[in-house]
């Protein structure tokens, strides 16, 4: 279903050689709010070698689109990525912390746990 499909309907039919009607019914389509947001990480586990690669993955249990997300690592306010994945290259020092992810449908946020990076 889309917003747009909100609106009146009704059914018809023949009965008995007769055309029926049923009565009116009005429906009204809502957007489900993001929830449910988890993080998964490859390599397993959140601990990456230095200079390595690492996957942050960000998926949502419920919510209506079109949703947009964003990723954040605690003590940072730089916006770090706007899609549901977020591969860190050449990991470094300083890339090690607990990072989020919120995603939002243009009405509500939700954000997940964060999950801890560590760089070995």
């Amino acid at each position: 279903l889309q917003l747009n499909h909100s609106g009146h309907y009704r059914c018809g039919g023949w009965v008995e050689s007769h055309w029926r009607e049923s009565a009116w019914v009005t429906v009204t389509v809502h957007r489900v709010p993001p929830s449910g947001v988890s993080l998964s990480v490859q390599p397993p586990g959140g601990q990456v070698a230095l200079g390595d690669s690492l996957v942050l993955s960000c998926a949502v249990a419920a919510g209506t689109g079109p949703l947009s997300f964003s990723w954040h690592r605690e003590g940072s306010g730089a916006l770090l990525g706007t899609h549901s994945q977020l591969e860190l290259r050449h990991i470094g020092d300083n890339d090690s912390g607990h990072y989020r992810c919120r995603v939002s449908d243009g009405d509500s946020v939700a954000e997940s746990d964060p999950l801890n990076v560590t760089v070995l």
